[in-house]
């Protein structure tokens, strides 16, 4: 299997929950997202009693190295060899002590929220990117206050590693993000509950490209 050789890329981040559904639609939708454009995907920590877990993780994996795309566990280290990274909500406690069991080529990410300290803490530690949700109101991320963009623009100023963006973000809503330096969005049920996830992640991946366009064409004027 294909492992740490891939890296975060910037774009479309995929958020999936396993126990949202049984595995073969889950790798169906997840399958037709990457065809349209996902370019990282995060397992939730979240499975059904008595369903395999490692099978769940391997599928997905699997999946996603066919399209180049790496797969972050969120919060659980103990299948961190069967994936290419782990994604924190919260800055672990112990983490002097667990950074040695996360290989050394696997993507690090830390969700920060309006907490600057976390912000410090990653780029202290050298994570490879930060996320901040949620910038909408969202029924998926209700244990988040909203996050003000002021402390994204904040970030981007304080470090340059890639900034994502979560929580509540629609086609309808995202060019509110253009004036936001972020790097890429990660989206759950706006993809997975899609008709067509395929279409979906194809326009916001489209959605994506044109704001940088233009903060690029900004940035030059």
């Amino acid at each position: 299997m294909i492992k740490n050789s891939l890296s975060i890329q910037k774009g479309l981040y995929l958020i999936i929950d396993p126990a949202s559904m049984e595995l073969q639609l889950l790798l169906q939708k997840v399958e037709a997202a990457l065809k349209g454009g996902v370019s990282a995907i995060q397992i939730l920590n979240n499975f059904k009693p008595n369903t395999c877990k490692i099978l769940i993780i391997d599928s997905v994996t699997i999946l996603a190295h066919r399209f180049s795309v790496p797969v972050l566990m969120n919060q659980d280290l103990t299948e961190i060899e069967r994936v290419n990274g782990i994604h924190f909500e919260e800055i672990p406690d112990n983490f002097e002590s667990i950074r040695p069991t996360i290989p050394s080529d696997a993507i690090v990410g830390i969700t920060c929220g309006n907490n600057f300290d976390k912000i410090e803490w990653a780029v202290r530690h050298n994570l490879d990117y930060i996320s901040f949700g949620a910038v909408f109101p969202t029924n998926s991320i209700d244990s988040y206050s909203i996050v003000s963009l002021e402390t994204v623009r904040k970030a981007r100023i304080y470090t340059d590693m890639p900034i994502f963006l979560c929580g509540g973000i629609t086609l309808d809503n995202i060019e509110q993000l253009g004036n936001v330096g972020f790097d890429g969005i990660a989206v759950i049920s706006g993809i997975m509950s899609a008709e067509s996830p395929q279409e979906s992640a194809c326009s916001y991946k489209t959605a994506i490209e044109k704001i940088k366009k233009i903060r690029k064409n900004e940035a030059l004027a």
